[in-house]
């Protein structure tokens, strides 16, 4: 990649002569106090940032430079670990050479990073072809999802898939359609993938997802076919919760997702995560009493769901006995 020469410099300079906690000569490095609220738009902000910074050929000592502070400093941004500055957000996509729509997401991720609590608004700070979820997802190496409307979007069919797209946006032309199936399709390409291991996704499904029939010629028959298949595999599990059962702790929350991370260096990973949708935004949950109440309810759901072979037989006798 052909840099200006001013980036070039600082790239392959040293910062020997700059110590550590300054940035720069009789200047010190000014450290922000982690807030109390969610840490998950400064982890994606820093997974965004560290891809960005590889693929355009930066050290962490160049991108030290970038900023004219320690190198522990970035690498502080990079984990996650603090809130970060619009303006080094900016200065760094500059120096990657970061397309500009992506660089003004970064840049509103990283007024995000300040925020006690964060809700993201789609098409605000944040624009909706952002997937940060998608991020998460793929850096998971547990994911737990409870789903009492739809079947979980990474275990739906193709048909299935487009009668969900045009539930929510009636109207929307066959080619847009096709395209949104395409997408997500290939994020379902992480349960396949070979390296890293595919997560361990577990899967609870309340028993109408399975017998609510979309306008769509075909999806809901080829839908339980695909559960059938994904549940065989050695690390999906699906579960249902039986309608007989009634009123549940989950019956007030929602579909959720429980997402959990592998152990990184030092032995700790990255915290976990609950993620939560709703209409006009996605709700990103990680303390401790926040996990506790959601990882309570998955335990009670686990409790009272089916065993996944009687889950399989309940899937397959609703097949055999659909005649859409």
């Amino acid at each position: 990649m052909d840099f200006p020469k001013e980036w070039r410099d600082r790239l392959h300079g040293g910062i020997r002569s700059i110590p550590p906690g300054t940035t720069g000569p009789g200047r010190r490095e000014t450290r922000v106090e982690g807030d109390s609220g969610s840490t998950v738009p400064r982890r994606q902000l820093g997974r965004f940032l560290r891809q960005h910074r590889e693929a355009a050929g930066f050290t962490v000592k160049g991108a030290a430079h970038v900023l004219e502070c320690s190198f522990q400093k970035v690498w502080r941004i990079e984990k996650g670990a603090v809130p970060v500055r619009g303006t080094d957000v900016r200065l760094l996509c500059d120096a990657y050479r970061v397309v500009p729509q992506m660089a003004e997401a970064l840049v509103g991720l990283a007024r995000e990073t300040r925020a006690k609590g964060w809700w993201q608004s789609y098409g605000d700070a944040v624009p909706d072809w952002f997937e940060l979820y998608v991020g998460l997802e793929g850096a998971a190496n547990r994911i737990r999802k409870w789903e009492p409307s739809l079947a979980p979007g990474l275990l739906q069919a193709h048909a299935y898939m487009a009668a969900v797209i045009l539930a929510d946006r009636p109207g929307l032309a066959a080619d847009d359609v096709e395209r949104r199936v395409a997408l997500r399709q290939e994020r379902q390409g992480l349960l396949s993938r070979r390296f890293p291991a595919p997560p361990r996704l577990e899967v609870i499904v309340w028993e109408p997802v399975l017998r609510a029939r979309p306008d769509h010629p075909g999806a809901m028959t080829q839908q339980l076919a695909h559960l059938l298949a994904a549940g065989a595999a050695a690390h999906i599990s699906v579960r249902v919760l039986p309608l007989a059962l009634g009123p549940h702790r989950a019956s007030v929350s929602g579909a959720f997702t429980i997402l959990e991370f592998p152990a990184g260096d030092g032995g700790k990973g990255e915290p976990a995560t609950v993620y939560s949708e709703s209409l006009t935004g996605a709700l990103y949950l990680d303390k401790p009493r926040e996990l506790a109440v959601y990882r309570g309810v998955w335990a009670d759901l686990s409790d009272q769901a089916l065993t996944e072979e009687e889950s399989a037989d309940l899937i397959r006798t609703i097949g055999e006995n659909d005649h859409e």
